[in-house]
């Protein structure tokens, strides 16, 4: 009888605990105004949503700072960054690692955008980015592009690593031409 008991307990702090970590908060829906926020990056610096305003923000959670996945997310973003500022975008990432973890992880991989620190993870909680396992708190792998006018202009819920910074630059260009190729830059002969 006493064993009945402990298997039911175990059952009931497993569904809980399953529970917990499914439960991610609410998702902001495209169109609907992008929840704020005001964190310290990697240098300490305050960046707020407000900060953004005219220009598009490709806001990326990660995980964990320097882990496979992530850096490969990371470094694309950097090796796509001129083409992304070209379309009027900037590039923020936010996990709960704190901003010394960020710093040393942008300098490791020569990161130049702001890596914010969500340490209490209630940034990635408004976004519902949040995984709470109890103990351990780690942001979900999801991007939200937000518009100029601060707004979710695209949710990215479910991301390949190894072509989410093609697939953002894809979609910019849709919303910033109409799906027109971008002009070409002119040069003069002289």
């Amino acid at each position: 009888m006493k064993w009945l008991a402990v298997a039911a307990a175990v059952i009931i702090f497993a569904a809980v605990f399953v529970a917990r970590a499914a439960r991610a908060g609410d998702l902001p829906t495209v169109g609907q105004a992008a929840p704020d926020f005001r964190l310290p990056d990697q240098n300490g610096l305050q960046h707020a949503l407000q900060d953004f305003r005219g220009k598009y923000l490709v806001l990326y959670f990660y995980p964990k700072d320097d882990t496979p996945g992530c850096t490969q997310e990371a470094c694309a973003f950097r090796d796509d960054l001129n083409q992304l500022t070209a379309m009027g975008a900037q590039v923020v990432g936010v996990s709960v690692d704190d901003s010394n973890s960020h710093a040393e992880f942008a300098k490791k991989y020569h990161l130049p955008f702001p890596l914010l620190a969500d340490k209490s993870g209630a940034v990635a909680a408004s976004y519902g980015a949040l995984l709470n396992l109890g103990i351990l708190k780690v942001a979900r792998r999801y991007t939200f592009l937000i518009d100029p006018q601060g707004n979710i202009s695209r949710q990215y819920l479910s991301v390949d690593t190894s072509r989410h910074s093609t697939e953002i630059i894809q979609d910019l260009k849709k919303l910033t031409t109409g799906g027109k190729p971008l002009p070409q830059p002119t040069t003069l002969n002289q």
